[in-house]
């Protein structure tokens, strides 16, 4: 008997989780030999007043009307690497808490989500709670199930269309962020199906205020803002509209598919009993993989995404800090025999994740 499609998951086998305890204790033991905060610091506080200016300051000049069309897009552009650059570099690490070891600092910063026309408690619920917990579980983790034309996930059913994915995929990931307009509000039944097995608690009704708001005061900032303050057509914003989140979107899903839909990135199926048989460290290890290189660019842009088993085991650490650590998390896990998935690049990584696409979508996997 398979248990209930959103039911609760345990993770077993308690000898692996000795893994996790021995490496805590030497993280833990780098951060007070070294007498640094696991926080980011000063470092994350410059990276996000870049990452919002890139983001707000080329809105800013679009609006003073003082640009001709094709200078215009060209600054939407930069929106869109603004919006993503806030997304991964900001709004990621304060939603989990390592931004600062102020909670008020993280609300704000967190709160830049709004900004990219997204929602707190919902990335929360579905990133921080189901993704980090349950990763590469199909139903319950949203980042690889149940996409439109997608098969991210060996638990998805095949189809025809499929065959092509790895040729389409890229132009759906680009609507990523646009989807936030319309998923925020889809996710509360899901939430409230998933409440019923405990998996997690129900939508709060004080949250849909704060979701309609949300959406209102993004819509009179995006949409309403320019058409009033510049003399254009609504053919023209929406060409800028869809070239600042098509930008982003395109950067952040296939940042964050590198990491989980590659090779040697499990997709594990639970037991008839509801159980996964590892430990919940040893499950991130075998569902995640690292891109990380020499490109230190890439990483700072994509705030530290690169090392994303770090990430995964330690999502209360900010990604300032994973360059550093990724050697003591890779040695403890060698140490206790477990493989430590890392494509050396974000070239390598990209290629793993299309032969993953062509790979799921002939059936081969």
């Amino acid at each position: 008997m398979q248990p209930a499609k959103y039911a609760k998951v345990k993770f077993l086998n308690r000898d692996k989780s000795l893994f996790f305890s021995a490496l805590r204790e030497n993280i833990d033991c780098y951060f007070e030999t070294n007498c640094i905060e696991k926080t980011g610091g000063s470092r994350l506080l410059f990276k996000a007043v870049f990452m919002l200016s890139l983001y707000l300051i080329p809105f800013a000049l679009i609006l003073t009307g003082q640009f001709s069309n094709l200078q215009m897009l060209v600054l939407t552009i930069l929106m869109g690497l603004g919006v993503a650059g806030v997304g991964m570099s900001v709004m990621h690490d304060a939603i989990h808490g390592s931004f600062s070891s102020s909670s008020k600092v993280n609300k704000f910063f967190g709160a830049s989500i709004y900004l990219l026309g997204g929602n707190v408690y919902n990335w929360d619920v579905q990133h921080n709670k189901l993704h980090h917990t349950y990763t590469n579980l199909h139903d319950i983790d949203e980042d690889i199930t149940g996409k439109f034309m997608l098969r991210l996930s060996c638990g998805d059913k095949l189809k025809a269309v499929h065959r092509f994915q790895h040729i389409y995929a890229f132009f759906l990931y680009s609507l990523m962020t646009i989807s936030f307009l319309w998923k925020d509000f889809k996710e509360i039944s899901l939430y409230n199906k998933m409440a019923k097995t405990g998996l997690v608690k129900p939508f709060p009704k004080k949250e849909l205020f704060t979701l309609i708001v949300s959406k209102i005061a993004y819509a009179l900032f995006i949409f309403a803002l320019p058409m009033l303050v510049l003399d254009i057509s609504f053919g023209q914003w929406f060409i800028g509209f869809m070239a600042m989140h098509c930008t982003a979107g395109i950067i952040l899903s296939t940042v964050f598919q590198l990491a989980h839909v590659v090779e040697g990135a499990a997709q594990p199926a639970v037991d008839d009993r509801g159980n996964i048989e590892n430990a919940w460290a040893i499950h991130q290890l075998n569902t995640t993989a690292n891109f990380a290189g020499s490109n230190k660019a890439i990483s700072w842009y994509i705030g530290g995404l690169d090392y994303q088993v770090e990430h995964h085991l330690f999502p209360n650490i900010s990604h300032v800090h994973y360059p550093a650590i990724a050697s003591i998390v890779k040695a403890t896990a060698e140490d206790f025999g477990i493989v430590y998935n890392n494509k050396h690049s974000f070239t390598k990584g990209l290629q793993s994740h299309i032969r993953m696409l062509h790979n799921l979508g002939h059936g081969v996997i």
